[in-house]
């Protein structure tokens, strides 16, 4: 069953220099133009299920003017949403503005991501934000005033960045006492300006320093999912939909979704997305490919996987695989009581274990 939608807005004032996401420059006749090709891509793929959770990404949702935002809600109304409905949208600290998000809230909006990524000067320049750190507390402050569930980006790892100054980055976030906080150690992705100047990454052992000191500083919030902490009751839905391996529609330019056995990724031509072009590729997914992908999904989460669910979910005790064995011999996984984990100790080099589950044979 269909419970989660993500909806893709692909336009950006300016392109922040390690962005890999699929976004155009801001041009008014391209966005009315594209809204007109949204509202045809949800007319003819959503089905009328009820909706748990929805999501407004990019690109930058923000940048859109107050009318256009309006025939953004208006297309996704017809969308329909359950009464306690995760409604999201993203917002950017330069084109938030208070009638905004006095918008958002009258079309249902409860819940609002905002990109602030540092609170340090020089890094908000290196990283191409044209925010600064007063305007950025002083813009979370009146949101919270209409929508107080906010969650917070923020990225460490910044080459030059200390241990000291991250940890004046989670001082402003603990003082603006936000129920949420998604971090993102940076990386330097092809296509991106970082990667085209030829940055380097900090070194390793530093990154998970860093990643250490998040974990301790945040000790206080519930360190649910791998890069994700949050009060109790404010984890994100949406994203558990991701991580639970359960499907969603993707709509808009470069959206990706999961229906039935069939994950697919729209197109990020704005010229084929206009003309109606929407898919770019599609994967139908083995049954052997989709318990893949329920373990390197589930293990992000720090609860990890129910033995109980799996069980119910493939007819298949992941304690008699293999590779769960050998994982388990070595520690990097945990049972307890219905649940099979990565243990803290090992959650920095999860990628290192999650890609054990890589080809798996039953």
């Amino acid at each position: 069953m269909i419970k989660s939608a993500y909806v893709h807005i692909p336009f950006c004032e300016t392109i922040c220099s390690y962005c890999d996401f699929c976004k155009y420059y801001y041009q008014k006749e391209w966005v009315d133009d594209y809204l007109n090709a949204l509202e045809e891509e949800i007319e003819k793929r959503y089905q009328g299920e009820e909706l748990a959770t929805l999501y407004i990404g990019g690109g930058t949702p923000s940048v859109l003017t107050l009318e256009q935002l309006e025939r953004l809600f208006s297309i996704l109304s017809r969308l329909n949403l359950s009464k306690e409905v995760e409604y999201t949208v993203e917002c950017n600290i330069e084109n938030i503005t208070e009638e905004k998000i006095k918008l958002f809230r009258n079309y249902g909006v409860n819940r609002v991501s905002v990109g602030i990524q540092t609170f340090q000067e020089k890094y908000l320049s290196f990283l191409n934000r044209h925010h600064t750190s007063e305007e950025a507390i002083t813009k979370i402050s009146m949101m919270k005033k209409y929508i107080p569930n906010i969650n917070m980006d923020l990225i460490y790892a910044i080459p030059g960045e200390t241990i000291e100054e991250l940890e004046n980055d989670l001082d402003t976030f603990l003082s603006l006492d936000l129920p949420h906080l998604s971090t993102y150690s940076l990386m330097i992705e092809e296509h991106t300006k970082l990667y085209h100047e030829k940055i380097t990454p900090i070194p390793e052992e530093l990154d998970s320093q860093m990643y250490e000191k998040i974990k301790e500083r945040l000790k206080d919030y519930e360190h649910y999912e791998i890069s994700n902490f949050s009060k109790k009751g404010y984890a994100s839905l949406h994203n558990l939909t991701y991580w639970n391996n359960l499907e969603y529609y993707g709509f808009g330019l470069g959206a990706s979704g999961y229906l039935g056995n069939i994950r697919y990724t729209n197109t990020r031509s704005l010229s084929h997305y206009l003309k109606g072009n929407w898919v770019y590729e599609k994967q139908a997914l083995t049954p052997l490919e989709t318990m893949e992908n329920e373990f390197i999904l589930g293990f992000r989460k720090r609860e990890g996987i129910s033995l109980s669910q799996f069980q119910k979910k493939y007819h298949k005790n992941p304690l008699e695989m293999k590779v769960v064995q050998e994982l388990l011999l070595k520690k990097f996984l945990v049972h307890q009581n219905d649940f099979l984990f990565i243990p803290e100790k090992y959650l920095y080099i999860s990628n290192e274990i999650l890609v054990c589950f890589m080809g798996i044979e039953e």
